[in-house]
């Protein structure tokens, strides 16, 4: 990435990167979604660019939208390493980061720079060391930073690897952050879009909960979704597996999950809720399996590292062909 985003700062590699990689705008992928355009409907999921370093490349490379982060109020190194092991026989990956990044500040002074021809969101979290019960304060915190910088936020209460986070999708402290979101938005007349990512790990009972909410306090949309704790079905050996322990498992081995969660919540989804469907996604295939699922918009993380910036144009080539 250090060397793509040289290249890209060249103006003659920057246009050769462009036409190799790089989608060509046509209006059959362009889809209008929270008073945002997107020029084709494929993101790259929070997790990649933490710190808002690569925007300029990712551009390049035809992505719609690119989230940054998961940011929080301090900088924090996050858990020791290593944290990040690829499983290639189940086409995944295993990471426990623990929310890795520079912090706010650093962040907005790279955003003040960013590309105007890309949709960036603004993935946000609390620090480690603040305790769930002031976790509002840290979400508050970030909002109000990143605000006039990014065009949405994706509240994340859903990694694995931040130890208690999950905790909070719990009905009570998910619906506090929420309305403390969404209660700054209100106070500043803002009209940027606040979305939910949610973990493939929650019971129906869950999911129904985060809908109530979603609904109730006027959530714009539900990213689903994160990394899994399950190892089930894998096909790399379990004594590696055990060696590997604690992370969120995302790639392959996520998506049939991934896909299920998408569908219950489109199933039940009040109307204008937006959808993000991000899980295991490779191929064009793929994308389209999630967008018939129910997925507004569809972002990849995993699939990009396995396949390579030639994924963005195969996934949109097959997204034209659908529609031809």
């Amino acid at each position: 990435m250090d060397s793509l985003a040289f290249l890209c700062r060249i103006a003659p590699f920057r246009l050769f990167i462009r036409f190799l990689f790089s989608v060509d705008e046509n209006p059959q992928l362009a889809k209008d979604c929270m008073g945002l355009k997107f020029s084709n409907p494929v993101g790259l999921a929070a997790g990649f660019d933490k710190d808002a370093r690569y925007l300029d490349a990712l551009s390049c490379l035809g992505f719609s939208h690119v989230e940054v982060g998961t940011v929080t109020p301090r900088p924090q190194v996050g858990n020791p390493k290593p944290r990040l092991f690829r499983l290639p026989a189940d086409q995944g990956l295993i990471n426990r980061m623990g929310f890795n990044n520079q912090g706010l500040d650093a962040m907005v002074e790279r955003l003040k720079y960013r590309p105007k021809n890309l949709i960036v969101g603004g993935n946000i979290g609390k620090n480690k060391d603040t305790p769930n019960d002031q976790a509002v304060h840290d979400y508050v915190t970030c909002f109000n930073a990143l605000y006039p910088f990014v065009d949405y936020f994706v509240i994340n209460v859903s990694s694995p690897n931040t130890p208690g986070l999950r905790e909070l999708q719990e009905k009570e402290p998910l619906k506090r952050i929420i309305k403390a979101v969404l209660d700054q938005k209100k106070s500043k007349n803002l009209t940027c879009p606040v979305l939910l990512k949610i973990a493939p790990d929650l019971t129906e009972g869950q999911l129904d909960d985060i809908l109530d909410i979603a609904k109730t306090e006027g959530l714009s949309g539900i990213i689903s979704t994160n990394t899994t704790i399950s190892r089930a079905g894998l096909k790399t050996p379990r004594a590696e597996i055990e060696a590997i322990g604690n992370g969120g498992l995302s790639g392959k081995p996520l998506q049939a999950h991934s896909n299920e969660v998408l569908e219950y919540l489109a199933g039940r989804r009040h109307e204008g809720l937006i959808l993000v469907g991000v899980g295991g996604i490779f191929t064009g295939p793929d994308a389209l399996n999630k967008l018939d699922a129910g997925a507004d918009l569809v972002q990849v993380y995993t699939g990009f590292i396995y396949e390579g910036p030639s994924m963005l144009v195969n996934i949109c080539r097959c997204l034209l062909e659908r529609k031809a």
